[in-house]
């Protein structure tokens, strides 16, 4: 037990890991801050009635589903400065490619959550004397983001323990923070591999699991 709390306790390797988790999180939140409002602009021009937005929409959405986030990140990574001239480093690739899938994934939701809107409720608002725009601000909307909102959390959810990737390219986030500490330790706490991804684990367990919870909290609220 000596060996287990020296490697966590040892020297400054907790600050270590909760500043890695920190920009972790920090990826995370700033994706989600930027893909958020650009998901609900493309789940509503996904509505749209004009068939080559609907068409360019779905092969983004489909390109962004069929490819795995970690060939993504290479290709921003490595590919901007050969298409663009641009160099981006990991953190900024990370956003790039975080916000592009976020953005995907909730203009999904915010089409799914459109379309199960059923159409008497639009027929309804007609009879009663509100136009289009009347009828999608003050009758459509709150009743699809009441339906978005749990989906919408576990996004965020995936979002986050999906960081794990960027230190893939080079991000010193949670997981490359660990790595460098079993590195460093490796001959004097052979089982130090162990307990500092114990550690790694009841950190995205602490973060995700308030959001599970109020995923299902806000399901049961939408079911009632």
């Amino acid at each position: 037990m000596q060996g287990v709390s020296n490697i966590l306790l040892e020297g400054n390797n907790m600050a270590r890991l909760f500043a890695g988790l920190g920009v972790s999180m920090q990826i995370a939140l700033v994706s989600v801050a930027l893909s958020l409002p650009l998901g609900i602009i493309v789940g509503v021009l996904m509505t749209s009635r004009n068939r080559l937005i609907r068409a360019v929409l779905r092969v983004y959405l489909d390109f962004i589903r069929i490819m795995p986030q970690l060939v993504l990140l290479y290709l921003v990574f490595f590919g901007a400065a050969v298409w663009f001239g641009v160099s981006f480093d990991g953190y900024t690739s990370s956003i790039v490619v975080f916000t592009l899938w976020g953005a995907a994934e909730m203009g999904d939701l915010v089409r799914g959550s459109l379309e199960s809107i059923p159409q008497i409720q639009y027929d309804s608002a007609y009879v009663l004397g509100f136009d289009r725009k009347q009828t999608f601000l003050r009758i459509i909307l709150p009743q699809a983001v009441r339906r978005l909102v749990p989906p919408a959390v576990n996004l965020i959810t995936r979002m986050i323990k999906t960081t794990s990737l960027c230190m893939l390219i080079g991000v010193v986030e949670l997981i490359r923070v660990g790595a460098q500490i079993i590195d460093l330790n490796r001959f004097a706490h052979s089982d130090g591999a162990l307990w500092v991804y114990g550690a790694i684990f009841f950190m995205y367990f602490l973060v995700c699991f308030p959001l599970s919870l109020l995923s299902r909290h806000l399901e049961k609220k939408v079911s009632k």
